[in-house]
């Protein structure tokens, strides 16, 4: 489990916890969060997806994490989530949002990736807002897609800047030389409340959101009790 104060990434890294008294963070570079530069909504991604999602619910291995494991990472997990056919589709999808002439999955030094196509299913009281980037090493775009009819628009996805004491706004971005976002900190504690929402991005079902992974940014809520009625995306991480 995570703790509060802790940066926390969806891949299951965890960043640490609070100390007593938590360091001064450094300002980071600030870039409005902007639709068609920053950020991209394609609506409509998928020919069928209530079969899709019918396909999800009726998997019978998941990975658990909070709260039913020690992990950092909430809800349940399973991969692969779209078949070949449905990820071709969305990855044509991306590269005519961003130009990209080619999308492919990095690994980093150790043999470690992000969980591309990946389907992560959350329910109302099994994760909170945590802000963070990915790995500029290992993804430049990422992207989630809706793969819920009936979760209020209020869970979808936010981007976040930072709140610096006296109420002064601060940036959004990890830029080099850092590749995540503690190295940009310079530290793996943050005050519970040195982030704040700056653009938000409702929830649609069968919709994709895809944006510029270091740019800060968090699922805005969780929804639902039930396997059916909780909030399930497929979350994909691209190097281009």
């Amino acid at each position: 489990m995570t703790r509060r104060g802790e940066i926390a990434c969806p891949c299951g890294r965890k960043f640490g916890g609070m100390p007593s008294r938590p360091p001064q963070l450094p300002v980071l570079p600030y870039r409005k969060p902007t639709r068609g530069r920053d950020y991209w909504i394609i609506d409509d991604v998928l020919p069928d997806v209530d079969a899709v999602r019918a396909r999800c619910l009726a998997k019978d291995e998941w990975t658990e994490g909070h709260p039913y494991k020690p992990e950092s990472w909430p809800g349940l997990r399973t991969m692969p989530g779209l078949e070949p056919g449905e990820l071709a589709r969305v990855e044509r999808l991306v590269k005519k949002a961003t130009g990209a002439r080619r999308l492919w999955q990095e690994a980093a030094p150790g043999g470690g990736t992000l969980n591309h196509n990946c389907v992560q299913v959350v329910g109302r009281d099994e994760g909170e807002v945590r802000p963070h980037t990915d790995s500029r090493a290992l993804c430049r775009y990422a992207a989630v897609l809706y793969l819920s009819p009936n979760v209020p628009k209020d869970c979808g996805t936010s981007f976040y800047r930072q709140s610096l004491p006296g109420g002064v706004l601060g940036g959004n971005m990890v830029t080099a030389p850092h590749t995540n976002l503690v190295e940009a900190l310079g530290t793996r504690y943050v005050s519970p409340d040195a982030f704040v929402e700056d653009v938000r991005v409702p929830q649609r079902y069968n919709r994709l959101l895809l944006y510029t992974a270091n740019m800060m940014h968090s699922a805005t809520g969780y929804w639902g009790v039930d396997l059916e009625e909780k909030r399930m995306t497929a979350v994909f991480f691209w190097m281009a």
